[in-house]
This record gives structure tokens, sequence and C-alpha cells, in this order.
């Protein structure tokens, strides 16, 4: 059976495990488990999450805690699936409006658990609560003319600036080295470094666009109009496959 592939905590979190053997009812769940690492990577990141430390939360000791997850590693495919809360509901709403609030939720997702980017793999969802994220974009996407593959490929799309842009929000807060040892701290002094780097002769566009004021005023690092734009871009071209194929046109056309 497919379930048979599944890794074995996979398989308990779609309740497709073996009927558990005869015993004493045991004291903890896995919800209860996976809320107390979360806990502990909300405040002290991954670095803070151990079997010791998870069991030490929730009142049990570490060899206890092996009777309910195997690994460190089941533990953190417990993470990643929970922190997913419900998605909206599309029910009445126009697809567009739709998936840009799905996008966004999932973006904000993630930089409210920041250490996820960590462990989050650009790959397909296993977990029953990120395949309901899915399962809900798919469903905006009826009546548009897609087929099922280029609904899974525009919410794949989407995901993926989810998570790129989450990672470069979240390395804005955290500061990198280099820059921070350069003493630029913000996208405005980035241009004015450039201005300085960049010749003109071999980097002819770039140069013009920096010394043009390209990142002249800007606050910070991070602007959410920067994601909207982008988010924008990828739904206009969205917006412009479910018009091809209205009017009867396919991939590449």
């Amino acid at each position: 059976m497919a379930q048979d592939r599944l890794p074995p905590m996979l398989q308990r979190l779609w309740g497709r495990e073996p009927a558990p053997r005869r015993g004493p009812r045991p004291r903890l769940d896995l919800a209860t488990i996976t809320a107390a690492a979360i806990e502990l990577a909300d405040a002290e990141g991954l670095a803070g999450v151990s079997m010791n430390s998870v069991a030490t939360k929730v009142g049990v000791a570490a060899t206890a805690l092996y009777r309910y997850i195997g690994s460190k590693d089941d533990l953190l495919i417990l993470m990643s699936d929970a922190i997913a809360a419900d998605p909206p509901d599309p029910s009445g709403r126009p697809w567009r409006d739709y998936l840009a609030l799905w996008t966004r939720l999932q973006r904000d997702l993630v930089l409210r658990h920041s250490w996820v980017l960590q462990i989050t793999k650009f790959a397909p969802p296993l977990g029953p609560r990120r395949l309901l994220w899915l399962d809900r974009a798919l469903a905006a996407l009826d009546g548009t003319g897609l087929d099922d593959g280029e609904k899974i490929n525009v919410a794949s799309a989407l995901t993926g600036y989810a998570l790129t842009d989450a990672a470069i929000v979240e390395a804005a807060g955290t500061g990198v080295q280099e820059f921070t040892e350069a003493g630029i701290e913000s996208a405005a002094d980035y241009g004015e470094l450039l201005v300085e780097l960049l010749d003109p002769e071999r980097y002819p566009a770039a140069s013009a666009a920096v010394r043009g004021g390209a990142f002249r005023g800007a606050e910070g690092w991070i602007h959410d109009d920067d994601f909207r734009f982008g988010l924008d871009l990828l739904l206009d071209g969205v917006e412009q496959l479910i018009a091809r194929r209205a009017s009867g046109g396919h991939g590449g056309e």
C-alpha cells in the first residue's frame, strides 16, 4: 500500500500506523510534545530543541520521550507540519484575491516561526496540514480553465515565493555578517557601496540603475511594497495563462 512507503512518523500524522499493542495508556500525545518543541524553537531557535529539552518541558525523562518519537528528525517533521494553521476558506473569493492572501499568510507564518527555514525543503508536502493548504489553493482555481497540473504548479510557485521572501526578510532582520562589518545597515547603504564598486563599462546596466537612485531613500532592507510587487508579477502571469486557456491557447503560445 502507498501509506507503507511513508516514514513511520508521517504514518502517525495521518493516523495510518498499525494498531498499538496493549499496555499502559500513554501519558502524552504527539500534539503536546510538538507544541512544547515549537515553543522552544520560537524562543531559542532550533539549537534549543533536543530530545532532552523537550522531555524536560513536558515533564518526562528523555528515554520516555522515545516511546512517542523515534528521533529529532521525526520531531522536526511534526513541528514543520504543526505550525501550519488552517488555511482560509476560498469560498466566495475571486481566485486572485484568495491566492494573494494565501501566499501572504504562508510568508507570515514562516516569519513567526523562522526556524522552519532551516528544515523546510522545496519538495511536495506530505504532512496533512500542509496538504490542506495545497487543497485550498487548488479549490480557489476551480473554474479558471487550468488543468490540475497547472494548478499545482501555480501553488508551488507561490509557495516558493513565500518561502524565498520570508528567508530574505529573516536575513535582513538578523543581519549579514559581511554587511554588518562594512557598516551596511540598509538598502540605501548598499546602493551607495555599489556606486563605488560597479565599473560602468563592465556593469553598464547595474551601474546606471544604482547611480540613478534605485536604492536611494530606502529605509531598512525590506518594504511590504516589494513583496506585493513580486506577488503581483506572479499573479499577473497566472492571469495571462488563464486568459490563454479561455481563448483556446496552450502552453508556450
